[in-house]
């Protein structure tokens, strides 16, 4: 008999939180919950997690290991784990702390089922999935293992994946390649989900998607405003939806990572000129959203320079950038490079309010051999 109360129990840790996740609304259907009172998410966790260190400077991050007290109930928490460090770092690797970024997580599980729930699968549906690990279990206790292609990008997370899925007595079709072309030998599938983020949805995954199967994805940029879209695809070879809602965020696919900023532009170059629109805009999560899809490929930074604080925008690849400053109630901005950043933005951000700042869950995504658009409804 289990007890609810006990951290030492794997079993009842999984009831416990299929109940808390009951409760959130994330968990609504019995095949779904079946599946998270059924699979261990420890098993996907033996090579331990980094916890974050919080204080002064950049952030830290020390393992936690399976000996320790606490390491079976956290495995079962709803939060993110850190599971990699800047590419290759395991938490047994490292003796201490460790200040790089992470690469790889274990999504919190709220997240996982939600979007499983939302991916719509239906008894006979095989699934590509884009990212191995937990969800690929759920997957396979819900659809069978026949039913299930994972890839990763990952050597290292897909073998480990692998030992967690087998000792789960779970055997899909696992592939380590670059999830962003999917499975070009696997033919099309009825549903593909993605658990990393992509600056732009890739058309692979719509050609291996049948007509009417859903793709189940996180559309970010590199402002790092990001939504859970869901997108249907049609006889022609399109794919058409909308945002979830929810304000999703998941590590960016590796392929699609921002390049390095290297050196500086001269940020005292251009003509100082006040904007109707400050860098303050970008606090919203909505507002940046916007802004990122004038600029796909500007990122965002602020500096301290002359006593004061400047947040500049640099496309790395056009060599344009802009730096905003505010003298009390007002903003200014500085541009160069062949590209003006801030005025793209500018304008962008005042159509969308104009139209009276719809949310994103009313924005509409479209995905053609030609490439991605997201628009809002307009009066």
């Amino acid at each position: 008999m289990t007890d609810p109360t006990d951290p030492t129990d794997d079993k009842s840790l999984r009831l416990r939180l299929a109940d808390q996740l009951a409760e959130g609304g994330h968990l609504r259907t019995a095949p779904w919950r079946t599946a998270v009172e059924d699979v261990p998410r420890h098993e996907y966790l033996r090579g331990g997690y980094f916890e974050r260190v919080d204080g002064p400077g950049p952030t830290a991050w020390t393992p936690v290991l399976p000996d320790d007290p606490r390491w079976l109930a956290r495995c079962y928490a709803d939060e993110s784990l850190v599971t990699q460090i800047a590419g290759t770092i395991a938490p047994r690797d490292v003796r201490g702390a460790i200040l790089r970024a992470p690469t790889s997580s274990r999504t919190m599980p709220s997240l996982v089922v939600r979007m499983l729930e939302e991916l719509q699968v239906e008894d006979g549906h095989n699934v590509l999935e884009i990212g191995t690990g937990y969800s690929t279990g759920l997957l396979c206790h819900r659809s069978g293992d026949d039913a299930v292609t994972s890839v990763e990008v990952d050597q290292d997370v897909s073998a480990s994946a692998g030992v967690a899925l087998g000792a789960s007595g779970y055997f899909p079709n696992l592939i380590v390649g670059n999830g962003l072309t999917g499975d070009k030998d696997g033919g099309q599938r009825d549903r593909t989900i993605a658990t990393c983020g992509v600056v732009r949805l890739p058309y692979a995954w719509v050609e291996q998607t049948r007509p009417g199967g859903i793709i189940l994805a996180t559309l970010c940029g590199w402002m790092y405003s990001s939504e859970l879209a869901r997108l249907t695809v049609a006889e022609d070879g399109t794919a058409r939806g909308r945002f979830l809602g929810g304000q999703v965020s998941f590590m960016l696919a590796r392929t699609q990572l921002p390049p390095p900023l290297g050196m500086l532009p001269d940020l005292d170059g251009g003509d100082e000129q006040p904007t109707s629109v400050g860098a303050d805009a970008l606090d919203d999560w909505d507002t940046r959203f916007v802004a990122q899809l004038a600029t796909p490929r500007a990122q965002r930074i602020s500096l301290e320079r002359d006593g004061r604080t400047e947040h500049v925008l640099i496309d790395v690849e056009s060599a344009s950038w802009a730096a905003l400053a505010q003298h009390g109630d007002t903003w200014t901005v500085r541009q160069g490079g062949p590209a003006r950043l801030w005025d793209a933005v500018a304008e962008h951000v005042t159509h969308w309010r104009r139209d009276g700042s719809p949310p994103l869950e009313r924005f509409e995504i479209t995905v053609t051999p030609a490439g991605q658009a997201v628009t809002w409804p307009r009066p």
